[in-house]
């Protein structure tokens, strides 16, 4: 895949994916955690699907923890990729509530929004085995948090 950005309509950068032998990597970017986690879902979700195609109807609440941030983005990510799986549901709408700093971790409570999947309506794109650890990053940088990301496709 080549490398590409994504830009949301008021031109402030959401995500932006980079290659990686193998596997596609993303950088997702907000003002504030919970913006870029919300990014990051989008970034997977796009590239399983034209997440625009995708409509909102079934909400599901996700709560996971971790010890810091990092493991809180992939327990975040690989809780979406389960649900995509189990229950056979593309997401196009990722609301992070909070993510509050508890005494032994992190924990995140998310709704997000998406549909049973139709593959005559939604368009198929890459299949998604894994989320990874490798490089996985979440930093703050001039006033913004940028996470990064590899999946195995």
């Amino acid at each position: 895949m080549n490398k590409k950005k994504q830009s949301s309509d008021n031109k402030e950068e959401k995500y932006q994916y980079f290659d990686v032998t193998a596997d596609i990597g993303f950088y997702s970017f907000g003002k504030t955690l919970e913006e870029s986690f919300a990014n990051s879902g989008f970034a997977m979700f796009n590239l399983i699907t034209d997440t625009k195609k995708v409509k909102a109807s079934t909400i599901k609440k996700i709560v996971v923890k971790s010890e810091d941030l990092v493991l809180l983005l992939y327990n975040y990510l690989e809780e979406l990729l389960f649900l995509h799986e189990v229950d056979f549901i593309l997401f196009s709408n990722f609301e992070i509530k909070n993510i509050n700093k508890k005494e032994n971790g992190y924990e995140l409570i998310a709704e997000v929004g998406g549909e049973q999947i139709n593959w005559d309506i939604h368009e198929r794109k890459s299949e998604i085995k894994a989320i990874t650890l490798h490089q996985m990053e979440v930093k703050k940088d001039k006033g913004k948090y940028v996470l990064k990301v590899i999946l195995d496709l």
